[in-house]
């Protein structure tokens, strides 16, 4: 959509600036992603300005970095290490699509998306690794030995019966 507004409009294109005299020759051209001033005197026959609107953060890009943020507190709470290795792979999904989306013209998001995809790759191996440290426990006769003893030690400690008070006694 193109627009073409009086010489001397405002930026918002409605009314003309105050006090200021209409530029004799200027045009300008508002499309949806920038404005143009086109001016045309007799010592330049042509000049033009362009501002552009400022570019927009890719929402894949944020979302990777969010996603890849959360993977890697699960990943680092331990308990929830399978959450954080599903989420690890959202994210690093989202940021490349991320990635990817910021090369088009007026997104940005690179360093949003890179840091969404480093966070998930991090969190992706320390997941990994923690999967293959437990395996290896689980999978070691001796060290599930060691586990048991000490569970019955645990449970050995434990009191027979828990007094508990009741409020009013």
């Amino acid at each position: 959509m193109i627009e073409r507004e009086p010489a001397g409009a405002s930026a918002a294109g409605r009314d003309p600036v105050p006090g200021r005299d209409p530029v004799p020759g200027r045009e300008r051209v508002v499309t949806d992603d920038r404005v143009t001033d086109r001016t045309t005197t007799a010592a330049a026959p042509f000049e033009e300005r362009v501002t552009t609107k400022p570019a927009k953060t890719s929402v894949a890009a944020a979302l990777a970095l969010a996603v890849g943020t959360a993977a890697l507190v699960c990943v680092l709470s331990l308990v929830l290490s399978p959450v954080g290795l599903v989420l690890s792979l959202v994210g690093l999904v989202l940021g490349i699509v991320g990635l990817r989306a910021a090369r088009r013209l007026g997104v940005t998001g690179r360093g949003v998306a890179i840091a969404g995809i480093v966070l998930s790759i991090v969190s992706l191996v320390l997941s990994i690794a923690y999967v293959a440290g437990v395996v290896t426990v689980l999978n070691n006769d001796r060290m599930v030995e060691q586990l048991e003893q000490q569970l019955d030690r645990a449970r050995d400690q434990l009191p027979d019966s828990i007094q508990v008070p009741q409020p009013g006694e």
